[in-house]
């Protein structure tokens, strides 16, 4: 029968309990459950608890004792706990002393001023033939009844500490364990032959505080059974993932291999990431399913984003806007061919089976460069894209020929930019921003009021206000031929028109109010 007896030694009470714990096939035992340490460390008896009364034994495979409960008052300045024999095992200072003050009329001090003396044993005593003594913080001690061949072979500490010329060594304190309950489960762990299937169902966590320990110890087979744990398992959560690279990083034993469960991590495949991306951005971008699509473009957004926050990831910027922009190519050609096809005499004669293609065509390249517009200016990368969609003027012609229910998301990249240059998200140049609005400003005023209506991701104030902040950054004699063509239209359609107002007070004011060139040259 194997047991663990748990022993208190406090400076007004001595509390020795038998706990007991399964006996493995290898004739170790079972590495005990934490609750056993948590509650040894935790529990606070009072002086005046009565005394319990020892329950029946009873015949099982392990077996359950209840020792009674003693006082007695050690010397008032205890020294350190040492095995005094394996019939009292407990750790107390020296028992003459004890005996001496037994009835020595002290006045009780309170308990929780004292120092608490904490044991527990495990093992059988009866077929060891050697102690190994774990002292830990605050008092705790651990004496593990064990066997010199099973630590030797398993690991190369206990080897040294156990070589020929220190071999009739019969006990071996280890001080400052940080893990006592942990170095108890590894040590048992040496007897049992499958060391992989004990650790079936625990945690991450708990697997990691054993490799840190059979580290310690040399024990490389449990060090391996934990690598393949660890390389199987699924990891729950960044936190949980980081801690496991990190403890694997960190292994400095050689021929333990950690490349297995590294490269859940890492690839060793050159140029992955390029390809990988470009691959994914295709897939993104030619999917048929509105659902999925939309989800992965917020999805690829948000961990792009990321991306950009992360300081290492600068140096790979400039490979990820080149895919991008090889993107928003390909999408802007296949836009103009739909457009030319759409844009043909006599196609909204055809049956609905044979346009619907090529508007259903439309819709989708519009929202990718919607998309891949939003990854650019999150970027501040956008202004190339400016560029590109300012010079389609071809574009711009063939979307007064098609239908406004047809055209009018190719609109939303037009109010997109204008926003963007509004907030300083893209800074393109003069002529890239007067271009632009030559280009395109008529055709989103002719789309205003779908916009409104038809378009819920459509925000008129914010989209206002870029067009405005965007004319104000021309020169003056270019806001004022802009302003004054808005006006003409705002004053025929009213609410489906942009209301520029603020832009024109500006301009205004600029003009009539306060010109700053004037008297600049008159005092030149």
């Amino acid at each position: 029968m194997a047991e663990i007896r748990l022993t208190k030694v406090e400076q007004g009470q001595t509390k020795i309990r038998n706990v007991p714990i399964a006996v493995t096939p290898e004739g170790f035992w079972c590495c005990p459950s934490p609750v056993v340490f948590q509650k040894t460390l935790k529990a606070q008896n009072p002086l005046n608890k009565p005394k319990s009364s020892p329950p029946p034994p009873t015949k099982t495979s392990v077996q359950k004792k209840q020792a009674p409960m003693t006082e007695r008052k050690p010397t008032s300045t205890p020294s350190r706990p040492g095995v005094v024999s394996d019939d009292q095992r407990t750790f107390a200072s020296d028992a003459p002393a004890l005996s001496a003050l037994v009835n020595e009329r002290a006045p009780r001090p309170k308990i929780e001023n004292l120092p608490r003396k904490v044991a527990i044993e495990f093992g059988e005593p009866g077929t060891s033939d050697m102690k190994v003594i774990l002292m830990g913080k605050q008092g705790f001690y651990v004496k593990l009844s064990v066997h010199k061949n099973v630590l030797m072979e398993n690991s190369s500490f206990f080897a040294d500490k156990l070589s020929e010329e220190q071999s009739n060594l019969s006990c071996l304190e280890i001080e400052d364990c940080e893990d006592i309950e942990i170095y108890v489960e590894t040590v048992g762990l040496m007897y049992c032959k499958e060391t992989k299937q004990r650790l079936i169902k625990q945690s991450v966590s708990r697997v990691l505080r054993i490799l840190k320990v059979a580290e310690l110890l040399g024990f490389n087979s449990c060090m391996q059974s934990c690598l393949e744990y660890l390389e199987a398992v699924p990891w729950v959560g960044e936190e949980e993932e980081e801690k496991v690279v990190s403890s694997v990083l960190q292994l400095q034993v050689e021929g333990i291999g950690v490349t297995p469960v590294l490269k859940r991590v890492s690839s060793e495949v050159s140029n992955c990431p390029k390809d990988t991306l470009f691959h994914i951005m295709e897939l993104v971008l030619k999917s048929s399913e509105e659902r999925g699509r939309r989800e992965m473009k917020s999805i690829v957004l948000k961990l792009l984003r990321e991306n950009s926050s992360v300081p290492s990831y600068a140096g790979s910027a400039d490979i990820c806007n080149e895919t991008i922009y090889s993107s928003c190519r390909s999408c802007l050609d296949s836009l103009l061919s739909m457009f030319r096809q759409a844009a043909e005499p006599g196609f909204t004669d055809k049956p609905m089976e044979n346009k619907e293609p090529v508007l259903k065509q439309i819709t989708l390249e519009a929202d990718n460069l919607s998309w891949l517009l939003e990854i650019l200016a999150d970027r501040q990368a956008a202004d190339e894209f400016a560029v590109m969609w300012a010079s389609q003027q071809e574009l711009a012609t063939l979307h007064t020929k098609l239908p406004v229910v047809s055209r009018h998301h190719v609109s939303c990249i037009t109010a997109r930019l204008f926003v963007g240059i509004g907030r300083g998200e893209l800074l393109p140049s003069k002529d890239t921003r007067q271009l632009l609005l030559q280009t395109w400003l008529q055709p989103l005023i002719n789309d205003y009021s779908w916009l409104q209506h038809g378009c819920r991701s459509f925000d008129r104030k914010v989209v206002e206000e870029g067009i405005g902040r965007t004319i104000l950054t021309l020169p003056l004699e270019d806001q004022q031929s802009i302003l004054l063509a808005w006006l003409g239209s705002f004053l025929k359609a009213g609410d489906n028109c942009p209301n520029l107002q603020r832009a024109f007070e500006v301009w205004w004011r600029r003009t009539f109010v306060r010109p700053y060139v004037e008297p600049q040259g008159n005092l030149m």
